[in-house]
């Protein structure tokens, strides 16, 4: 009997490990750190085998194939000795995906993917279809391969988990832009990231489908440096030419078949410059699976948006507190600062992964009053901006950001917490830090 072994008992670990165990494999399940009661009780249910505190190295040694968590570097020592033994370490998506009957609509891209996802899966919901919305957005699609009964899976996809894909195939891939993220995970070389994200590409066909933003210049160098066969739908801000998308006079038009003046991008239920490119790439993901356009314009202008993406709080004294602490890159920062139309009290900070603030200046240069840094370690900020912010306050908890960013702040002025690094020194996660925020601006 082959023999799989899971590394890391969270969400995605323990979705593989009920997947696998229902496929017939012996299963046995490692975590380094403490696993979750829930997932005990599910381990525990399904009879799989499993340790936490420890990775006992001859019982992993002896697998006939590894699931590794995306968390879990590359360069681990324990990653590395299972290379040396040709043991195949792969990630749950590739696992999962050897058993997935049903359309596969698979989104990456360095910002907006939740966003997309979210919305792809908001489209066919309305349209009445069995769909399961997994992967990076916290839920296991092994598991939902496992629970079956889904014809559609949309998958938003990390660039870790990726990394881990080599059979994998997207029925529809979306990429929605590559700006340099994690690069302290890619030996700080940004074509290694960049190639990470193309693996979203691997193994499609012609009959598959590569929907991309065509205005991103590493998006449009890539294609043009390679081959690659699959059917491509570009979506774009600029021009009707060869696109799938784009806008005209406010206006968003769909190519694919036939020429379709969709909605006007006022009706567009997210606000944003950026939030119309993710618009119009769910929209041609909803044209290629012959969704109704009625179905697709309502939802695109019904939708509710994403927790803890530029997601508004409540207002204090005439202060808007806006928790965006899904932006845990540079990139995703400049987005939520571009769209701010009043003066910002900027939150910011955590470990910083490579971050380049350069790119930041401008836009923080036009809305930013004053920055209060959140982390252990808020050097680089305020490095980077003493000579462009007046104000630079460093805080080590939630609750002290708060309160800085209220004394700070004026009437008609607006909080933004978009950290632009990951959260891990102080919280859980994102979803953790946006919480914690949430309840500190309430508690005011």
């Amino acid at each position: 009997m082959k023999k799989i072994v899971i590394l890391g008992a969270g969400e995605s670990g323990t979705g593989s490990a009920i997947l696998a165990r229902q496929k017939g494999f012996d299963v046995f399940v490692s975590d380094m750190g403490e696993i979750k009661a829930k997932y005990k009780e599910l381990l525990d249910i399904h009879r799989i085998r499993w340790e936490e505190g420890i990775h006992s190295e001859s019982e992993i040694l002896s697998a006939t194939e590894v699931i590794k968590s995306p968390g879990i570097r590359e360069d681990a020592p324990l990653i590395i000795r299972l290379r040396e033994k040709g043991i195949p370490v792969i990630s749950e998506i590739e696992f999962a995906g050897r058993y997935a009957e049903g359309v596969k609509i698979c989104v990456t891209g360095s910002n907006g993917k939740t966003t997309v996802t979210n919305l792809i899966y908001h489209i066919l919901m309305k349209a009445g279809k069995k769909a399961a919305m997994t992967g990076n957005v916290g839920n296991s699609f092994a598991m939902a391969v496992a629970e079956g009964g889904y014809d559609y899976y949309v998958i938003e996809l990390s660039s870790f988990q990726l990394d881990g894909m080599y059979d994998f195939r997207a029925d529809i891939a979306v990429l929605m832009n590559i700006t340099p993220d994690h690069l302290d995970r890619y030996d700080h070389n940004f074509q290694n990231y960049i190639d990470s994200k193309f693996r979203i590409t691997r193994n499609q066909r012609k009959s598959d489908k590569l929907i991309y933003w065509a205005d991103d210049p590493i998006i449009r160098k890539e294609l043009s440096a390679g081959e690659f066969g699959m059917t491509l739908l570009p979506f774009s801000a600029e021009t009707g030419e060869g696109m799938a998308a784009w806008i005209e006079n406010d206006e968003l038009y769909i190519d694919y078949h036939t020429k379709t003046k969709l909605m006007t991008i006022h009706d567009l239920a997210l606000r944003g410059r950026h939030n119309v490119f993710n618009s119009m790439a769910a929209a041609i993901a909803g044209k290629v699976l012959t969704i109704r356009k009625e179905v697709i314009r309502e939802s695109l202008s019904d939708f509710q948006g994403v927790e803890h993406r530029l997601e508004p709080v409540i207002t204090v004294c005439g202060i808007n507190f806006i928790n965006d602490s899904k932006g845990t890159n540079v990139n995703s920062t400049w987005y939520a600062l571009e769209c701010m139309e009043t003066d910002v009290v900027w939150i910011a900070g955590g470990i910083d992964k490579g971050n380049d603030y350069s790119e930041l200046f401008p836009v923080v240069k036009q809305k930013v009053r004053a920055i209060v840094c959140l982390g252990k370690d808020n050097r680089k900020i305020v490095e980077s901006f003493r000579d462009i912010v007046p104000t630079i306050v460093e805080t080590s908890s939630m609750i002290e950001a708060v309160r800085s960013s209220y004394y700070l702040a004026r009437k008609g002025q607006t909080v933004l917490l978009s950290p632009a690094c990951a959260s891990f020194d102080l919280f859980s996660n994102y979803e953790d830090r946006g919480r914690q925020f949430k309840q500190a601006v309430r508690n005011l």
